[in-house]
């Protein structure tokens, strides 16, 4: 009796292992869709043709359809669908109102196939969305059972690939400098010249003034024996310190202006005397408050300034009020340390400089990059080649001598960015001018760091600017924000 048992079992295993069957080749998969939805599921849908399929009787397909990571190491089943031969649904049928279980259980739907006949199968279910469902793939997985609810054989079939992977290109554009046709420069200098009390005559021999006439005389004499620059002004202004009387100081600052400006005629006689240009403003009240800036452990350095803040129009009123509050000493301290350097001349000299070749761009460009253009600096930065040491060397050279330049820096930042360094990017449009454009490319530089908070700030502070690439930006910003989210 035990070995009839036995066989009986291998008889039924072995049929059941012999009447396995391929059923998925037979299905068409229609109109698939995989997407992102607005409440962050991912929402699966096709329509399954049935018309191929010839469904054996007794038998029973589950078809569960499957979300795989790209890598194979994650997946999540959506609810299935099944398939019955007309026997097997009267069966399952039976076997669900006994409360039984059947291959129907849990199916998000189920139909009876009648072979020979087109059929399609709808199919729509949801599964919260995971990141790494990104460049994962869609499988049906299809189980098939028999008579004896043995397994008829169990198969895999592949739809393809979906959620492709987001890969914004975010816009940096190169920006074409202007050429200038006219390169006018100036540089501007300080003269500190010591001066008897209430004096205007320069004497060289008087304390520090010949150290100070020599640095004169060199700066003039560097851009009058350039063969490149023509000198088209000299600009001097003076300014007196704010003690003594207001209309006194004025005039003082005056004859020491002019006084200046004809010593620096009969010291550089070949220049053109109308080219000298004077100009005085009397106390300088705002160069004194940069200098109290610049001495912080200066002695009652707060009631200095709470005078200063109360001042109106009336400077001698002020300058009394500062004497007569703060402490001998401290007004000595003003008198030795604050005041000198405020009484000055300042100088500033215009020039027109000629156009560079760009093979004389690239000597010029090593020592004097201010004197060349902003489109000189790139031409020659383009004859070196993109994305060579040398463009980007370039580049930068000029972004240091037009600190204040929009497209010098977009240019500089641009290339760094293209060469993966992008610290250096950001480094450098930190510091730049806050220009839309400017603040569109620092955002595609934060990017390239990962910094997405930082990017998107940049981003809107751009494009509400009214920066249209910057706006663009910004929306693949969200968009792919969005895309991952889950």
């Amino acid at each position: 009796m035990k070995k009839q048992v036995l066989s009986l079992a291998f008889l039924l295993a072995s049929a059941c292992a012999y009447s396995q069957t391929s059923y998925l080749s037979e299905l068409l998969i229609n109109n698939r869709q995989v997407e992102k939805t607005a409440d962050r599921q991912v929402k699966v849908s096709f329509d399954a043709d049935l018309s191929g399929l010839d469904m054996k009787r007794q038998q029973s397909l589950r078809v569960v359809p499957v979300i795989v990571s790209a890598d194979g190491s994650q997946e999540v089943e959506l609810p299935a669908f099944v398939i019955n031969g007309t026997v097997r649904d009267k069966v399952n049928a039976r076997e669900a109102a006994l409360g039984n279980t059947s291959a129907e259980d849990g199916a998000l739907l189920t139909v009876r196939r009648k072979n020979g006949t087109s059929q399609s199968v709808n199919y729509e279910a949801s599964v919260p969305f995971k990141r790494w469902m990104i460049g994962g793939n869609l499988q049906l997985r299809g189980y098939a059972t028999g008579c004896a609810q043995c397994n008829e054989g169990n198969e895999t079939n592949y739809t393809g690939d979906i959620l492709p992977p987001l890969n914004p290109q975010y816009g940096s554009p190169f920006v074409q400098p202007k050429e200038e046709e006219v390169k006018r420069r100036s540089e501007t200098r300080t003269a500190r010249l010591q001066f008897r009390q209430g004096s205007s005559v320069i004497q060289k021999d008087y304390q520090q003034n010949a150290k100070e006439l020599d640095a004169v005389h060199r700066s003039m004499q560097l851009v009058k024996d350039n063969s490149d620059l023509t000198i088209t002004g000299i600009y001097v202004t003076g300014y007196a310190s704010p003690e003594g009387g207001f209309d006194f100081n004025m005039k003082l600052s005056e004859r020491r202006a002019k006084a200046f400006a004809e010593y620096m005629k009969d010291d550089l006689s070949s220049i053109d005397p109308k080219l000298y240009h004077v100009d005085w403003k009397g106390e300088d009240w705002e160069g004194l408050r940069a200098e109290i800036d610049r001495q912080p452990q200066l002695q009652e350095r707060s009631i200095i300034l709470d005078v200063l803040n109360g001042c109106g129009d009336d400077k001698d009123a002020c300058e009394q009020k500062i004497r007569q509050t703060v402490s001998p000493a401290a007004y000595n301290q003003l008198l030795t340390e604050v005041y000198p350097p405020i009484r000055r001349n300042e100088y500033r000299i215009e020039y027109n400089v000629r156009h560079f070749e760009v093979e004389e761009g690239k000597q010029m460009i090593k020592s004097r990059p201010d004197l060349m253009s902003v489109n000189e600096i790139q031409q020659v930065a383009d004859a070196y080649g993109k994305g060579t040491p040398q463009y980007i060397d370039c580049l930068l050279a000029g972004a240091k001598a037009y600190p204040q330049d929009i497209t010098a820096q977009n240019n500089a930042a641009l290339a760094l960015i293209e060469a993966g360094r992008t610290e250096e990017a950001v480094a450098l449009l930190q510091k730049a001018p806050q220009d839309a454009a400017l603040q569109n490319m620092l955002g595609v530089a934060y990017l390239k760091q990962g910094n997405t908070e930082d990017a998107r700030s940049m981003f809107r502070r751009a494009a509400s600017a009214g920066n249209a690439q910057a706006q663009a930006n910004l929306k693949m910003l969200e968009d792919y924000i969005e895309y991952y989210a889950e």
